[in-house]
């Protein structure tokens, strides 16, 4: 298959989350990953967050809920900020001095210029080529990989659905590369 795919393996999943923080440390891309597995989020939506978008500087603390208005979609979503997230952000947060108005997820050099979409690829390809058999993999496959492990751990179709803004449930299979997975299954379950 040529399209972005989920990273489906567990054990695989874990190098490449880990990679940026055991492997190679770089806070920054560590939190970066981290962030668009656990949020679901667009590449583009990611890079435009701000510090002020999810720390209250005058509490210390973070906030429980993300409200991003999505780029592509014009949408609100409304996302529960996990603990995942929160880690890898103060992971990332003690190495810097940020401001509310500063990007996450800026270049090294300057807080008040966000990543651009090649330099996130090119931080995700990286992490995925040196932990990953699947090659098929891009900014796209955190946000599809977030859908094909909460499928798998039971999470509804109709919640995915929404999550995505898909109009329907074989869009959503389709999007996450279960149809292609239920096929395969009938094919390797089938004994006559």
């Amino acid at each position: 298959m040529g399209t972005t795919q989920p990273i489906r393996d567990k054990e695989e999943l874990k190098k490449f989350i880990s990679y940026y923080r055991d492997t190679k440390p770089r806070p920054r891309d560590y939190a970066l990953i981290v962030t668009g597995l656990h949020t679901a989020l667009r590449i583009s939506d990611i890079l435009n967050l701000k510090w002020g978008d999810l720390y209250r500087f005058e509490k210390n603390a973070y906030e429980k809920h993300l409200c991003v208005q999505e780029k592509k979609t014009g949408k609100n979503s409304l996302i529960a900020v996990n603990g995942h997230v929160v880690a890898a952000l103060e992971y990332y947060r003690a190495t810097r001095t940020p401001k509310p108005a500063d990007y996450i997820f800026s270049k090294n050099s300057n807080p008040a210029v966000p990543l651009c979409r090649s330099q996130a690829y090119r931080i995700i390809k990286k992490a995925a080529s040196e932990t990953l058999k699947d090659k098929n993999i891009s900014c796209h496959s955190l946000r599809k990989t977030f859908g094909y492990h909460a499928w798998q751990q039971g999470i509804s179709p109709v919640i995915l659905m929404d999550i995505y803004n898909h109009s329907s449930y074989h869009i959503t299979k389709r999007y996450l590369g279960i149809v292609q997975d239920e096929r395969d299954s009938a094919f390797l379950k089938i004994d006559i």
